[in-house]
């Protein structure tokens, strides 16, 4: 199976394509550098089954290369951060791996990949098949904390919610502000967990402590003692039904 780097760092590229060693049955046919060299090779060549692209090139981002180009290719996004990580997901993205690269998240990307493309046969599947099949949900979330950065995985979080405009996720720890605003964050959670209540909360259903039903619906949640949360009317019965599956 045909593989792309996108990487203008050459040291971060030849750690992946050593890292990619380890998968013999992924082919890499080319190293890129830039968004220019990335769109005159797409441009002129066969595109391949996979590509790892960093997001922040010299000369620009990695979205401008898959704007200017129409690809079926399917794309593992590299970034050491991830306020782009919404973009990547509209951009071909079946997944986003932090830097620097950890082999086992790298292993789990390529095992993604594979499940989307029959034994049989090696054709790319059209984009349209890979979101009916499975679309990308977020499963961490980076936040700044002063110079430092904390990678939190959604499963800590009880809630995200809207106070001045800066929504805030809250663990069992604090809350801590993000970038994202809650429509952004209800296209890309996982629904199964999450649900947005009102225009001001979205909940992760194993953090409801309790729920009261009179005269409205009500929720408890744990790391939220002082604070019920109101269910939206014209929500209830979306609310039910959800915590029904």
């Amino acid at each position: 199976m045909s593989t792309v780097i996108i990487e203008d760092e050459k040291p971060a590229a030849r750690k992946l394509q050593r890292m990619l060693a380890n998968h013999p049955e992924m082919e890499l046919v080319a190293t890129l550098h830039s968004v220019e060299e990335a769109v005159e090779y797409f441009s002129q060549n066969e595109h391949p089954h996979l590509v790892f692209s960093d997001i922040v090139l010299g000369d620009g981002l990695s979205f401008d290369i898959f704007e200017k180009v129409a690809t079926k290719s399917f794309i593992v996004y590299t970034t050491a951060f991830d306020q782009y990580t919404l973009k990547a997901f509209k951009l071909n993205s079946i997944d986003y791996l932090l830097k620097p690269i950890d082999a086992e998240e790298l292993d789990k990307a390529i095992e993604k990949f594979k499940s989307f493309v029959p034994a049989q046969n090696d054709s790319v599947l059209d984009l349209k098949q890979l979101i009916k099949k499975e679309d990308p949900k977020l499963s961490r979330v980076l936040v700044k904390i002063g110079y430092n950065l904390k990678i939190i995985s959604v499963d800590e979080i009880s809630c995200f919610y809207s106070e001045n405009k800066i929504v805030y996720l809250q663990t069992a720890e604090r809350n801590y502000p993000t970038d994202f605003t809650l429509d952004e964050l209800d296209k890309v959670l996982d629904d199964r967990c999450f649900f947005r209540v009102n225009r001001q909360f979205i909940i992760n259903v194993k953090c409801i402590k309790n729920i009261h039903t009179s005269p409205y619906y009500k929720v408890e949640l744990q790391f939220q003692p002082d604070e019920e949360i109101t269910v939206s009317r014209d929500r209830v019965k979306d609310f039910k039904d959800w915590l029904a599956n």
